[in-house]
């Protein structure tokens, strides 16, 4: 895995001529023109792909980013700017200075919104940039009662004086992922943190992210359907079988609509892309 970093103009601070840094990871040949980008979901960051990029890269230039508030990307000086138009136009200039100008887009959650956003905008700046998509739990529609639970955490997670009690609640939070190997847990403990100044450890991700999205006032449904409705390339969705936030008939909508629809049962939101059995479907699918 190779680290890379990319200065981006803060639109939301113009008159003082800022620039952000924004963070993503790499693996396999960069000169490679067939490449895949991972997304990650609200609160969680590029790291979460490790495995699966892993798996990839024999096939792919894999690069997972961090947006903006996340990971190693710098936060936004004006928490109304962690909106989707923000991340996009991030990753979209990201991609232009790698030269990279189609992707196999693999999405969990938010990361998965902005891939339907993506592929199906009427812009001919993004027109054809997605050649295949991957959905991990995120459907067109977002119901307003799977969002609730997550408006209500996003950003207030405590403090931990040490990794053990971290993994404790990790586990706890992450309990809908299904089961994985303590080794996994540990690594999605280790790199969803930072080091606090004062000691301890914190979420690694801008507690404003939450605050911007309480702001909004009581969750409401979010319908991408227009833009699901363009969408041109192949379609493969993973769905936890207990999901709230992909529901069934969501899930039963799209497969009429030509995508490939994957269930895992005894998983929620979402599928951890940590396991063989889902890095399989991915990697075969894209493969094939």
């Amino acid at each position: 895995m190779r680290k890379g970093y990319f200065q981006i103009a803060d639109r939301h601070a113009e008159r003082l001529g800022a620039f952000r840094r924004l963070a993503y990871s790499e693996w396999g040949a960069p000169d490679n023109r067939r490449v895949a980008l991972c997304v990650h979901g609200m609160t969680r960051n590029a790291r979460d792909f490790d495995v699966l990029a892993e798996a990839l890269s024999a096939t792919h230039r894999v690069l997972a980013i961090d947006l903006a508030g996340r990971g190693e990307s710098d936060w936004l000086r004006q928490a109304d700017g962690y909106v989707p138009a923000t991340y996009m136009a991030d990753i979209g200039a990201l991609l232009a200075s790698l030269g990279v100008s189609e992707v196999d887009w693999i999405g969990t959650s938010l990361g998965g919104s902005l891939g339907m956003l993506t592929a199906g905008a009427e812009g001919v700046l993004v027109r054809g940039l997605v050649r295949r998509l991957v959905l991990n739990d995120i459907g067109p529609l977002v119901p307003a009662s799977g969002m609730a639970p997550i408006a209500e955490r996003v950003g207030l997670a405590p403090d931990f004086d040490d990794l053990a009690a971290a993994e404790i609640y990790q586990r706890e939070v992450c309990a809908e992922w299904g089961e994985l190997s303590d080794e996994a847990w540990m690594h999605l403990t280790r790199h969803s943190l930072r080091r606090r100044d004062g000691g301890g450890l914190t979420y690694h991700h801008d507690p404003a992210i939450g605050a911007a999205l309480r702001a909004k006032g009581a969750p409401r449904d979010v319908e991408l359907w227009p833009w699901w409705r363009r969408i041109e390339c192949p379609v493969l969705v993973l769905r936890g079988a207990e999901s709230d936030i992909l529901l069934a008939a969501t899930a039963a909508e799209m497969r009429q609509d030509g995508a490939e629809i994957i269930e895992y049962p005894g998983i929620g939101h979402a599928p951890s892309l940590m396991v063989a059995e889902q890095i399989e479907a991915v990697t075969g699918w894209l493969r094939a």
